[in-house]
């Protein structure tokens, strides 16, 4: 493999029911920054049938070109055909940096297609940057670092710990990236992108599958990461019954409840509400973490909120590093007081 002859930052554009995925824009956003130190093109990789009309979103978004793999066989997701695709794709026009969301179809189609063009592959990250690997220069070995490497950054073992992983013997170097963490561009209206057909012919086999239906669920549960305001619980938090007065918080601030690690996995509330390395990654305009001590595997997924308003007992609990406002006591008198006080507010406005 001549590392020389791999060029660009590649995503692939998830599309479902021909809309982008939200990661797409995010993923384009992120490769635009890494391009930048490589003097690299960006390049988003377009998969689906009829889908072409999708090429100027990507465009607004900063794509300098979008590949596109249309063809009926493409319609709807399936490991195969789509893993032909990608993997036909990065054999063809060989992308220094391959980035894939780390959603439910990502997760399925990375390890596939990275396994297919003998690569490595970093998964759920929520850090990329370019730099030298090894990260400090070994004594007597300083000619070995090697330098413009795609690090990638994960949690491993569970969220305790941060790993930053290199893959610099092999192209492209591929990364899923975590849904939330990565921030768009502000579109750029009327861009338009170079755009590039590409069919590397589709041929069914033992390994196709045939859909026989597909069924949408509908969630009731509220997607955090398009919350503008919320009000996190964890441990101290108590039980799931003392959720109700978080859930009266967030009704008089219009809001929307989450939590941590610990509530989800004491049964308390289900899995789509938990915040941090191991659940979502959130950037709300508000964001209350009330019974939260503030270990690093939380703080990671919301320390990007625009304000961070702290309630705990534990004066010395590390979230108050974290919050721009921080409230000393206990929840159970202060979130009830709290609330009332807004309700008020919001009476004597309404009034006025």
């Amino acid at each position: 493999m001549n590392l020389e002859d791999y060029k660009g930052v590649f995503i692939y554009a998830q599309q479902v029911d021909n809309q982008i995925s939200p990661i797409s824009f995010e993923l384009l956003g992120k490769a635009k920054e890494l391009a930048a130190p490589l003097n690299a093109q960006v390049t988003a990789v377009l998969i689906g049938s009829d889908v072409k009309g999708l090429c100027d979103s990507l465009a607004e978004y900063g794509a300098d070109r979008v590949i596109v793999v249309d063809d009926p066989e493409l319609k709807d997701y399936r490991t195969e055909p789509y893993a032909h695709a990608l993997a036909s794709v990065i054999n063809e026009y060989k992308p220094e940096i391959m980035l894939v969301g780390a959603t439910a179809i990502g997760r399925d189609l990375g390890p596939t297609v990275s396994a297919r063009v003998a690569t490595g592959l970093t998964a759920d990250c929520t850090s990329l940057e370019i730099g030298d690997f090894p990260l400090q220069p070994i004594p007597g070995k300083e000619s070995e670092q090697k330098h413009n490497q795609l690090l990638m950054t994960r949690p491993a073992f569970g969220g305790n710990t941060i790993a930053t992983i290199a893959c610099p013997d092999n192209r492209p170097q591929m990364a899923t990236v975590r849904p939330g963490v990565m921030q768009k561009i502000d579109p750029i209206k009327g861009a338009k992108a170079e755009v590039v057909e590409y069919n590397p012919g589709f041929t069914a086999n033992n390994k196709y599958v045939t859909i026989k239906e597909i069924v949408k669920a509908v969630s009731d549960t509220a997607d955090i990461m398009d919350a503008k305001i919320l009000v996190s619980g964890g441990r101290g938090v108590g039980s799931a019954e003392n959720f109700k007065l978080l859930d009266d918080l967030a009704a008089a601030l219009g809001g929307t409840v989450s939590c941590s690690r610990a509530v989800v996995d004491a049964g308390w509330k289900p899995k789509d509400l938990q915040v941090g390395q191991t659940g979502k990654t959130v950037r709300p305009k508000l964001y209350f973490a009330i019974g939260i001590s503030g270990a690093i595997q939380h703080v990671a997924g919301m320390e990007e909120s625009d304000i961070i308003v702290a309630i705990n007992k534990d004066e010395d609990a590390p979230i108050f590093d974290v919050a721009d406002y921080g409230v000393v006591g206990d929840l159970n008198k202060i979130v009830p007081k709290l609330t009332e006080e807004i309700k008020a507010a919001k009476a004597a406005k309404a009034g006025a």
